[in-house]
């Protein structure tokens, strides 16, 4: 009887452990590469992860971080990349170079592009043209559309252009300097350091791109369809939350980007805010035909595409 019991209790045992194999969650893995590093623009993303709104659709998302030049539109377009983060005009761009397989927009971040140019305040510019048309030194990616955009409103530019290295080191040491940057992320950088700021968004200029795009190829749209619409799903949620309350994210990304601390975080992330949520009843990082093909129209006139793209393949809906 004794023995019978025992190989009861063994057989019993197994069960439950088969059992609660069974019952533990699996989760499909998800690679997302970024093109900078972690900084308030990505918070949605890393409140995803770290909260769970991705593994609530069945995902475990790994988060890559990026930096200066990494080339996450290429990465995409080549195969070496599922999802990425990339700029609505870096779509077009590709789509004209690249036809066998397209980078397709997911969700987009921002709805009012967050790109400036910080300049000094002392120096009592009154619009981004009169920074351009200035003596001074103006830190620029000149290859950007949007240099090219400002270089076709208002031709050459009377500051000297040199290359954006990223930070703000030269900036706080030269009241001459102005420089490209986020305005969740430079111009709190430089205040904390010391310097006054004054910032003018490109965007109020007429190029306004959508930007800090979520994208896909079309390979993996097809392929994953149930996939893309659960990342999605997750983003959606995981900016929702950011921008409810940032402060668990904040803590976080600060733990990984040592060069800012809490507060600029959370000063960014409040600075961000109206730039993403859209004054229409629409979901996070919808996104519309009409400003998709305004883009590809003013892309076209400023000669970085040959032919304009069908604006309803450029994005998800």
């Amino acid at each position: 009887m004794k023995f019978l019991n025992v190989i009861f209790a063994v057989l019993l045992s197994c069960g439950l452990l088969n059992f609660a194999k069974a019952a533990v969650p699996t989760f499909t893995p998800v690679t997302l590469a970024l093109n900078w590093k972690a900084e308030p623009e990505f918070g949605g993303f890393y409140a995803g992860q770290i909260l769970n709104h991705y593994r609530d659709q069945g995902l475990d998302v790994k988060i890559q971080e990026g930096g200066s030049g990494t080339p996450t539109i290429q990465m995409l377009a080549s195969g070496k990349l599922d999802f990425a983060i990339v700029s609505a005009d870096e779509i077009i761009i590709s789509q004209d170079r690249n036809k066998n397989n397209k980078v397709i927009a997911l969700f987009a971040t921002y709805q009012k592009s967050p790109y400036i140019i910080m300049t000094h305040a002392e120096r009592n510019f009154k619009s981004l043209k009169d920074v351009w048309t200035s003596e001074g030194i103006l830190s620029m990616q000149s290859g950007l559309p949007y240099y090219k955009f400002l270089l076709n409103k208002w031709g050459k530019p009377k500051a000297k252009i040199v290359p954006y290295l990223g930070g703000v080191g030269n900036f706080v040491n030269d009241k001459t300097f102005s420089q490209q940057g986020f305005i969740s992320t430079e111009p709190v950088s430089a205040e904390r350091a010391g310097a006054k700021t004054k910032n003018f968004i490109i965007a109020d200029e007429g190029f306004n791109p959508y930007l800090v795009i979520l994208a896909t190829t079309e390979k993996t749209l097809k392929e994953k369809p149930e996939l893309v619409k659960k990342l999605i799903q997750g983003t959606r949620n995981g900016w929702q939350a950011y921008l409810n309350s940032p402060e668990a994210t904040n803590k976080h990304m600060a733990q990984i980007n040592k060069a800012l601390d809490f507060e600029t975080f959370q000063k960014g992330a409040s600075l961000q805010k109206d730039l993403i949520i859209t004054t229409k009843n629409e979901a996070l990082g919808s996104m519309t035909k009409e400003r998709w093909e305004a883009l590809s129209q003013q892309i076209f006139e400023l000669k970085l595409i040959k032919n304009k793209p069908n604006s309803a393949e450029s994005y998800f809906r």
